[in-house]
């Protein structure tokens, strides 16, 4: 057990370095090549962040632990949105770009769309679904890169020289990208790894560690890339990290679990008499992705009182997983 808190708190370390390097470079590209700070976040920075989910995901399909790959997938999207998504709109609400805003949005309700289709009307994550799944990820990619360089953000003079005065080279920005990725990713694998060991040693059931615990740990370099992202100044590029990371949680994460080792789906705990997952689980993943999003096309900004009602919802969310 002290090893376990031992290598717990050394992925804590790791994870906040590797995000303080990751937001560094990140912005410094987005700076250089003027794309806007949302797209490089629901983009680079999204997938740098969603590969803890990718390796924990296909490694539990692999192995036949389907339910944490599914728990996992749902968990983070929760964790992502009511959890860290909402401490950035508590912290700091303010104004968003809805133009490069609604890209990112209807492709996850459209992912979604797909995922529900699978889990309430097929019953099982098949390995040609799980190919739709990695399609719409890549044209997704094509389509918010295109959009990102046919509209860049083009600074006026005063901006660009003091950019110019404050930039990193373009090698240290993508070294600062790549390294700062691999330590989120190791610092998440460990957090993961012995927060588990600790959950189990408590007796705490598999499909709460996939939804909670897992979720948490995979869902932390998101976590401290919006905290780092807040600290520098870069709201937009949270919020984009945070939609990104959720869309590649349904249709990158689900997708390669699914092609690698198709399973049914889930069901490790009854609510009214019916699969807790789908009466329970997927409609949260969906309403505060709804919560977080809509109001924020419609008024174009972001409201303190979202963080505040996603924060609720997520301590509720979690009572009720301990307590079922």
């Amino acid at each position: 057990m002290i090893q376990a808190v031992l290598l717990f708190a050394l992925g804590l370390l790791l994870l906040i370095k590797g995000g303080d390097w990751f937001v560094d470079g990140a912005t410094g590209l987005a700076h250089r090549f003027h794309v806007p700070e949302l797209i490089i976040g629901a983009t680079v920075v999204s997938i740098g962040t969603t590969l803890p989910e990718v390796m924990v995901s296909a490694q539990s399909a692999l192995t036949g632990h389907g339910e944490i790959a599914y728990g996992n997938a749902i968990g983070s999207i929760i964790c992502n949105t009511a959890l860290i998504a909402a401490i950035t709109v508590s912290l700091r609400p303010g104004p968003v770009d809805t133009k490069s805003l609604k890209t990112p949005v209807c492709f996850f309700f459209v992912s979604a769309a797909v995922y529900c289709v699978a889990a309430y009307l097929l019953g099982d994550f098949s390995r040609p679904l799980g190919l739709i799944m990695l399609a719409i990820f890549i044209i997704y990619m094509v389509i918010t890169v295109r959009q990102g360089f046919q509209n860049p953000n083009v600074p006026d003079e005063a901006e660009h020289q003091e950019e110019e005065g404050k930039s990193n080279s373009l090698g240290k920005d993508l070294v600062l990208l790549v390294i700062g990725a691999a330590l989120i990713a190791v610092g998440a694998n460990l957090l993961v790894e012995n927060g588990t060991l600790i959950a189990q040693a408590l007796g705490v059931p598999e499909s709460v560690i996939a939804l909670t615990f897992v979720a948490l740990g995979t869902s932390l370099p998101e976590l401290v890339t919006a905290i780092t992202s807040l600290v520098k100044g870069h709201g937009a590029l949270s919020l984009g990290n945070v939609i990104g990371a959720n869309i590649f949680n349904l249709v990158l994460v689900s997708g390669v679990s699914v092609t690698l080792a198709p399973f049914e789906v889930p069901c490790s705990s009854v609510l009214f008499g019916h699969n807790a997952s789908l009466v329970m689980e997927i409609p949260v993943m969906l309403a505060v992705m709804a919560l977080l999003t809509l109001p924020a096309l419609a008024r174009k900004k972001l409201s303190r009182w979202q963080g505040i009602l996603l924060l609720a919802i997520y301590a509720a969310f979690c009572v009720v997983q301990f307590t079922m």
